[in-house]
């Protein structure tokens, strides 16, 4: 009888630690569960940050496109004396082109090269965009690419 109850014991123990364990492998899934939501949302959280940045530099280039006079010569969908900043923006795409270099004068024109149409963009260059910080002329570039888009 004795052997009998300790069987009893023995069982109930054994049966007893295997709830708990399921107890705690299923409280461990919880939080698994709940630490990759997190992590997910996190990283959604960081995407929606970089496109609010990106769209914050591209609001401040076409605040300096348009007030060191850019727009003059270059509007969003259609050619004036320069080509349209969509044109633009998906030739040097198509291109593999680095407007940054070219706005700071250090690559050839590679959408409009009309010796005309280049000697006055090299005159703006070298006039109106030599003064501009490279920041500034990076959120001028975000904002002709987003012209793209």
């Amino acid at each position: 009888m004795k052997k009998l109850i300790a069987l009893a014991v023995f069982a109930l123990v054994l049966t007893s630690c295997g709830n708990e364990k399921k107890e705690t492998k299923k409280k461990i899934h919880a939080v698994s569960t709940e630490v990759k939501k997190t992590t997910e949302e996190a990283k959604k959280t960081e995407e929606v940050k970089e496109v609010a940045e990106v769209k914050s530099e591209a609001a401040k280039g076409k605040e300096l496109f348009t007030s060191k006079g850019c727009v003059a010569c270059h509007q969003v969908d259609t050619k004036v004396v320069g080509p349209a900043l969509k044109n633009i923006a998906k030739t040097y795409a198509d291109k593999k082109g680095n407007i940054f270099d070219f706005l700071r004068g250090k690559s050839n024109a590679i959408v409009d090269t009309d010796p005309a149409q280049v000697a006055i963009m090299k005159a703006n260059i070298t006039g109106m965009l030599k003064d501009m910080k490279d920041d500034e002329i990076k959120a001028v570039v975000d904002y002709i690419t987003s012209t793209a888009k």
